[in-house]
């Protein structure tokens, strides 16, 4: 007999397979689709965008993979003003309905 039973998520995949960095995961995430947007932007092959960021192809690769086990969150920051935008960081009392404070990536058009 098949189990009707269905697991509901909390809506944060890397909390919900029980990450205890699962915010900073979820931001790393975040800035890296940002990121890879602004690479194909730019039209940037994996090699201009590694020579533009002083790190080796594979590395952008990986980058392009979402594998950011080698970047922090400073770092893609860091990338993305490489590519010529400015990067804001606004701390604000954290909203009513949230029980911890969050952090937010907002893409300005």
């Amino acid at each position: 007999m098949m189990n009707d039973a269905i697991d509901v998520g909390t809506g944060d995949v890397f909390k919900d397979l029980g990450f205890t960095d699962a915010q900073e995961r979820r931001l790393r995430t975040a800035l890296a689709i940002r990121l890879n947007d602004l690479i194909k932007e730019h039209k940037l092959t994996q090699t201009a965008a590694a020579e533009i960021f002083g790190i080796a192809q594979s590395h952008v690769s990986e980058l392009r993979n979402f594998k950011l086990r080698r970047f922090s969150s400073e770092r893609l920051l860091h990338f993305i003003t490489q590519l010529d935008r400015d990067v804001e960081i606004i701390i604000r009392p954290k909203a009513a309905d949230h029980i911890t404070g969050s952090v937010s990536v907002l893409v300005a058009v």
